[in-house]
């Protein structure tokens, strides 16, 4: 592509790696998807500033990616560049008494963590979630009853204009699996502040740990997936409708309903992303042809 070299040595300048035709199954916990054109780690503010200004005026197609693990990439690739944002830009403080402030590249249970050491309860919930801060917010993540909403007070993000902005937990438009961050993909968030609660560190731990053996238990944790693969119906769950439509263990290629969790679609081995799509398309058809509801897709589509 014509801009490659000149990217390339932008990032040279600013001291962050890069890979040019980079696949995008080795950043996905699908492990699945095709390369885009370069990769770039993000490594601050100040980076990403620099990168985004540059992509706009030359009207270069990007992605934000942070652990990639709830996105579906297409085996063709993605014609452009992927901003990952993860741990070269991850960076945890406490800033008052019951206050975290974290950059958005930080691992979610990293932060969980850190607030278990500080003795701050409020993030149990979204431990073992495997995502950035960043794609937490951008999702609303949420998980045995407890959403970031619940713990977010603001956030700093670039906007289309690549001008730092600030927003309150009021101002995000919170609500399942959605942000007024998902609503403006050409935002990017930048670090986000929690207000949590004083609690008992030994109590947190306990907690964090019950919630995690029951991932492990009842989650098909050994296949790569993205997670949730169905977001839940109004009136029901996506798990509940599958199961009663006798769609565990259906396959297509080498996805699979996992016969462990019925709401997750798992790559046994070799999955395509067609594979994927034949396949939840099939799940979505039946669901709704036996019992009325609409299944909606919850990873992103990246192609």
């Amino acid at each position: 592509m014509p801009y490659t070299n000149e990217l390339c040595g932008l990032c040279r300048k600013l001291c962050c790696e890069y890979k040019t035709e980079e696949p995008l199954k080795k950043h996905t916990t699908f492990k699945i998807g095709g390369s885009c054109k370069i990769l770039i780690n993000i490594n601050s503010s100040d980076t990403l500033v620099e990168i985004l200004k540059f992509l706009k005026k030359q009207n270069i197609r990007f992605f934000v990616l942070g652990k990639g693990s709830n996105i579906l990439a297409d085996d063709n690739g993605f014609d452009g560049v992927i901003l990952k944002i993860s741990k070269d830009f991850s960076h945890i403080e406490k800033t008052g008494e019951t206050e975290i402030f974290c950059t958005s590249g930080t691992s979610l249970s990293e932060l969980c963590i850190y607030a278990m050491e500080n003795s701050l309860s409020g993030l149990e919930f979204a431990y073992g979630i495997p995502g950035t801060v960043g794609g937490a917010l951008f999702m609303n993540a949420g998980a045995y009853g407890g959403e970031l909403k619940d713990v977010v007070t603001s956030a700093h993000y670039l906007n289309e204009k690549c001008e730092i902005c600030s927003a309150e937990s009021a101002e995000m438009s919170l609500s399942y699996r959605h942000s007024i961050f998902s609503e403006n993909p050409d935002w990017v968030i930048t670090d986000v502040t929690f207000f949590l609660n004083k609690g008992d560190r030994e109590q947190i731990r306990e907690k964090m740990n019950e919630l995690m053996h029951k991932r492990k238990d009842k989650q098909p944790l050994d296949f790569p997936s993205a997670g949730s693969t169905f977001k839940r119906p109004e009136g029901s769950y996506a798990s509940l409708l599958i199961e009663q439509c006798g769609l565990k263990g259906l396959n297509v290629g080498g996805a699979e309903v996992s016969t462990k969790h019925s709401g997750f679609v798992i790559n046994k081995g070799g999955a395509t992303f067609e594979d994927v799509i034949e396949l939840t398309d099939k799940v979505k058809k039946c669901v709704y042809e036996k019992t009325g509801y609409s299944l909606e897709l919850e990873p992103i589509i990246l192609k």
